[in-house]
């Protein structure tokens, strides 16, 4: 069940950046945010999920210690979960 919320807290902090509007979500509103700033965003999301995953996993007991890989297929992940924000964001069809 935590492992299922975990993931689909990832899955909407992935897409966040592409959805809104505004700077680190809170901040002023910048309609043309370019795409190095929504990967900026994106990272730092994915950090702080990170750091959200490590406290689950330390309430729960002792902390494994990872390597570089758990590391790179968590930075793959998150840019899988990404893609649906940025389609949506970049490659639909302005049909407006």
């Amino acid at each position: 069940m935590v492992t299922a919320v975990l993931l689909l807290l990832l899955l909407v902090a992935a897409n966040l950046p592409f959805v809104s509007a505004r700077v680190a979500l809170v901040g002023p509103l910048r309609p043309q945010r370019g795409f190095g700033l929504r990967l900026a965003e994106l990272l730092v999301l994915g950090a702080l999920w990170l750091l959200l995953a490590w406290g689950l996993e330390a309430h729960q007991g002792q902390r494994h210690a990872q390597g570089w890989a758990f590391y790179a297929v968590l930075l793959c992940l998150l840019l899988t979960f990404a893609f649906p924000g940025f389609a949506w964001r970049y490659l639909r069809r302005s049909s407006e």
